[in-house]
């Protein structure tokens, strides 16, 4: 029986937590001299970051005697995004140091970010408040909290955002105007950025580019109807398309299933002497694929080739993609390995789109062996760990993704929200309650709220267990972590 300690204490986790062989065993890590390299403050700090409890994090910076820079602050937390309060305590304590002059920009810009993913608001504001103080805000301050906001679901508090720049000194123009209204149309709020845009155009230099956001707005809905109208509204109102706008009615036709509404728009383009991008034919490559039409997808990356239009990664990510549509694995790797000769580096989106595939279609194996090879290459994101971890979880390999989650660990990457769910739920499916809890304390721990859903798994399941003393205790660290994020 696990026992639980006073409140604002761990619970303790037992040396064994991981099988002694890590995913080390089957795929390549990074060597010692990339783990220890003292040449290389950010990597270290990162480690000491992600591995000190919350209450000692300061002491552990202190200790360290490693000497921050601006620069190396600004890697840190450029790093660490999904790090959330650990990002703003080495923020802080960056701040605090003799002869440290002061954060960049960017590394505001990354700390709020930071905040607003684990929903932090009134510290984020409290940091624009400093950033207002030593008069470094910029519009792009207030787009970064604007995207944030809507892809929250809270379209009212980035409209705030926007309404409030000119009280902190900065002037509400057109790129703020364009920068609300593409935080609105990429979350899906389509309607409000028109009712947004129609009310306030008046006061604004309205161009194509505001016109290319609010079609692309309503082509992710989708509403055609929509799309065209304000299409032909930027038309009559002088503002002539231009690449960027042909290359969105294209994305919201194939999007919508219109492929050769598509390509009525590409010919279009040619009659007025506008060359398709790169951008345009891995958007047709994409739609074909999805249609199951891998031929089709083939021959429009064989048109843009004899167009003289290099291929770009997203092009072969939209190619790849077809191929795994199609179970076509052996075609996929052949794209990959021509995109390599080609000298086109594959992303963590190439990974993604081959891993999702083999896992969707039950390829467990493989999909692993893709894993391991892909590491090689490329830095896995956020989705990476997250679908390794799910399908581990799901085939009740929990060693196994006990396992990847230590290399994320390893490899500095701190899990996001999603990436927290998923394991916690994959150990109260194998009614793993004290390993869940610990992992729900440390997600607490990081200032990340979790899930309703979640939290509502483990609840369960602990109350099965008898155990209200852990609900008690979790549940007054959610409170105190939205009353008090800061606390030790």
């Amino acid at each position: 029986m696990w026992r639980l300690r006073t409140s604002r204490t761990k619970i303790p986790l037992q040396k064994n937590h991981f099988n002694k062989g890590s995913i080390s065993t089957k795929t390549p890590t990074t060597s010692s001299t990339e783990e220890e390299d003292p040449s290389d403050p950010t990597k270290k700090l990162c480690k000491l970051i992600l591995s000190s409890p919350r209450c000692g994090l300061e002491t552990a910076l202190d200790a360290s005697h490693i000497k921050v820079s601006p620069a190396t602050a600004e890697s840190v937390l450029t790093h660490l995004s999904n790090a959330g309060i650990q990002s703003y305590r080495f923020f802080e304590w960056g701040s605090k140091q003799r002869a440290f002059p002061s954060h960049t920009v960017r590394a505001h810009h990354s700390v709020i970010d930071s905040l607003a993913r684990v929903r932090q608001y009134a510290l984020m504001w409290g940091v624009v408040d400093r950033m207002r103080d030593a008069r470094l805000l910029t519009v792009e301050t207030f787009c970064a909290i604007m995207r944030r906001y809507a892809r929250a679901g809270r379209p009212d508090e980035a409209v705030y955002a926007f309404n409030v720049m000119g009280k902190y000194g900065v002037d509400p123009n057109e790129a703020a105007f364009n920068g609300l209204l593409s935080a609105l149309c990429k979350a899906k709020h389509a309607w409000r950025a028109q009712e947004i845009f129609d009310s306030a155009k008046s006061r604004f230099a309205v161009d194509a580019k505001t016109y290319s956001i609010l079609i692309e707005g309503w082509g992710r809905v989708p509403n055609l109807v929509k799309a065209r109208e304000v299409f032909d509204e930027m038309v009559q109102s002088g503002c002539e398309p231009d690449i960027v706008t042909y290359g969105i009615m294209v994305d919201a036709l194939c999007k919508a299933g219109r492929i050769g509404d598509a390509l009525g728009v590409v010919r279009d383009m040619g009659s007025k002497n506008c060359r398709p991008t790169s951008f345009i034919y891995s958007v047709l490559v994409h739609a074909h694929g999805a249609e199951g039409r891998v031929e089709d997808a083939v021959d429009a990356f064989l048109e843009m080739e004899r167009s003289g239009i290099v291929a770009d990664v997203a092009v072969y990510n939209a190619l790849i993609g077809a191929f795994c549509r199609a179970s076509r694995f052996g075609n996929a790797f052949k794209v990959l390995e021509e995109m390599e000769k080609r000298g086109v580096s594959p992303n963590a989106r190439t990974c993604n789109v081959i891993l999702n595939r083999l896992i969707g279609v039950g390829r467990n194996e493989e999909a692993f062996k893709v894993f391991r090879r892909m590491i090689r290459q490329c830095e896995p994101d956020s989705d990476t760990y997250t679908m390794m971890i799910k399908m581990f979880c799901g085939k009740g390999e929990l060693g196994m993704a006990m396992k990847v989650w230590k290399y994320m660990g390893l490899k500095r990457f701190a899990p996001s929200m999603h990436t927290f769910s998923v394991m916690i739920k994959g150990l109260c499916e194998a009614g793993e309650a004290r390993r869940a809890a610990v992992l729900m304390e440390e997600m607490l721990e990081k200032g990340i709220q979790p899930h309703g859903t979640t939290f509502g798994r483990l609840r369960q399941l602990l109350l099965k267990e008898g155990r209200e003393d852990v609900v008690e205790f979790l549940s007054e660290k959610m409170k105190t972590l939205v009353k008090d994020p800061l606390w030790d």
